[in-house]
């Protein structure tokens, strides 16, 4: 049976770095811990479908405001395992999203995807969500 937790204790939080890894590669999980703890001081959460107690997605996720949206809830990260797509874990997860966001007064979900990721694109559009904007963005050299 599938069950969605919000991700709060070390090991809950700890247990979601190989999901999360397979969209976010560049992540080490040594300091994987310590990263999210200081997101979730800015009102990051975590939130994953579990299944007979593993993790099957995962999502990183906010509620903020502007002027433009309003109250709102902006999905940081969203993934499911390669051998659990199609099995309604995303799904599941996406529906429990909205229900949060819905509950804590939000009027609308955002999120980016990369261009490069279709089949995340044709997830999204079957959920009914629409491509509203381009996003843009300027990286700055790394010292």
């Amino acid at each position: 049976m599938q069950e969605v937790k919000l991700m709060q204790t070390t090991e809950e939080i700890q247990s979601t770095f190989d999901v999360i890894k397979l969209l976010r590669p560049h992540l080490i999980e040594s300091e994987y811990y310590k990263q999210i703890k200081r997101m979730q001081q800015g009102g990051y959460q975590l939130a994953a479908v579990l299944y007979h107690s593993e993790v099957k997605s995962v999502a990183g996720f906010r509620i903020n405001e502007s002027l433009a949206w309003k109250k709102f809830m902006y999905v940081d990260d969203l993934i499911t395992v390669t051998d659990g797509r199609s099995h309604g874990f995303g799904k599941t997860l996406l529906h429990w999203l909205e229900n949060f966001a819905k509950e804590n007064d939000c009027s609308q979900i955002h999120l980016d995807s990369g261009v490069q990721r279709h089949e995340a694109h044709r997830f999204y559009l079957r959920e009914r969500m629409d491509i509203t904007c381009y996003h843009f963005s300027k990286l700055f050299n790394e010292s």
